[in-house]
């Protein structure tokens, strides 16, 4: 599986540490910051989600000091569906139940051990479709 990662400056050093441990898990890794600097979470988030258009099999993660910024962000783009998690049992069940293409992750929030518990738990689970796709449909109608 791919998965793009995306970050702003307080987010760098968390991305990083994930991207290690992703790496170490044999995923390919689209790295949109490879380089430390002044990226606003904003310009980040569209990035992402220009790339993530390209591949409907690709996953995104985007890193921030809160996941708020991010996450707001990402949802205002069509299709998108975006959610920012803390703890391993959201972040599969946001895949899970709302086909969720983004997770946000606050730098500022988790450290490196449960940041990537939410990423494996993330990229591990599927969407259950059935009637959650009611929902999905509904929320692709709001944009």
């Amino acid at each position: 599986m791919k998965v793009i990662l995306g970050t702003d400056l307080d987010g760098f050093e968390l991305k990083n540490k994930v991207k290690t441990h992703l790496l170490q898990l044999g995923y390919e890794i689209k790295d949109l910051n490879e380089q430390e600097g002044a990226v606003d979470f904003i310009d980040s988030t569209v990035a992402l989600v220009e790339e993530l258009r390209k591949d409907d099999t690709t996953r995104g993660i985007l890193f921030d000091r809160f996941a708020v910024g991010s996450y707001m962000v990402a949802n205002k783009h069509r299709g998108i569906i975006c959610a920012a998690v803390s703890d391993e049992h959201s972040a599969m069940m946001t895949i899970r139940h709302n086909s969720t293409r983004i997770i946000t992750l606050g730098s500022a929030i988790l450290g490196e051990e449960l940041a990537n518990a939410c990423v494996d738990a993330y990229l591990t689970a599927d969407y259950d479709a059935g009637r959650h796709q009611v929902r999905i449909d509904m929320l692709n109608r709001l944009c």
